[in-house]
């Protein structure tokens, strides 16, 4: 969602910086094609105005998921108690942010959850502009989050209040992809759509194939676009090029790395 009254996003003026939050398939050196791809591509835009949270998630990925699907639906009560939350949240003000910084955070997949609780709770130690005095723009890509749940609104609540700027949802899903807001209103909801995601045949709402179907022609389309430097590439331009979260000099070296780096036009 964009505020029709949010400032043009390309001012110049500011000091960025964008933090990724990857999916939980990732650990802190293990990445598929996509986080990979994405975060070599980032770098070379921003260089040290980019970074990737680490060291929040489990070693499991099937208690990454399920993390999300518990956190998906309203904000977390007590932040400060939650291991990925609090983490996220002190690697990102501890990196250098100045008054005068913009800040971006960008997610993908079950990384949207994190991000979206980071942010909520961000949003709310920085009422007093503590950190930093401008919105701080979030980009919820693939995401789990449902604009139905508490937490989602809780974010455009938190927009409204000019603590948040530019929230990138509907902008950044693949489309066709079912498991887009899986995380639902309620726990209930999350885990009924997680069934039915994985056993379609069982479910009247999900169609094949399968998300367990990882197959990179034949598998579900959030498990194959995974596996391409292709959703990297458009993820970059939707965040740096179309709605120019990282200002004008960003995207200027974002349109020349990626005609660098791809054939053909972005």
């Amino acid at each position: 969602m964009v505020s029709d009254n949010y400032r043009d996003s390309g001012n110049t003026e500011y000091k960025y910086k964008v933090w990724f939050f990857a999916g939980g398939e990732t650990h802190d050196n293990r990445f598929n094609i996509f986080t990979k791809s994405f975060i070599m591509l980032m770098k070379k835009i921003l260089d040290d105005d980019f970074n990737f949270i680490r060291g929040i998630y489990y070693k499991l990925p099937m208690m990454n998921v399920i993390w999300a699907l518990n956190h998906a639906q309203k904000p977390v009560p007590n932040p400060e108690e939650e291991k990925i939350i609090i983490t996220a949240f002190r690697q990102i003000i501890d990196s250098e942010l100045t008054p005068d910084t913009q800040l971006v955070i960008i997610s993908s997949s079950t990384g949207s959850i994190a991000a979206a609780q980071t942010a909520c709770y961000l949003a709310q130690k920085n009422r007093n502009r503590a950190y930093f005095r401008q919105p701080f723009h979030l980009v919820l890509g693939a995401s789990m989050l449902s604009p139905r749940s508490d937490l989602y609104k809780q974010l455009i609540q938190y927009q409204q209040e000019d603590a948040i700027g530019i929230i990138l949802h509907d902008e950044v899903q693949d489309e066709g992809d079912s498991s887009t807001g899986v995380g639902g209103s309620s726990r209930l909801e999350a885990y009924r759509n997680a069934f039915g995601l994985m056993f379609p045949f069982f479910s009247g709402k999900y169609k094949r194939p399968s998300f367990l179907n990882t197959n990179p022609k034949t598998g579900h389309i959030h498990r194959r676009r995974s596996k391409t430097v292709q959703k990297a590439i458009d993820y970059i331009n939707i965040i740096l090029i179309q709605y120019k979260l990282a200002g004008d000099l960003y995207r200027e070296k974002a349109l020349t790395v990626i005609k660098n780096n791809v054939a053909g036009p972005p």
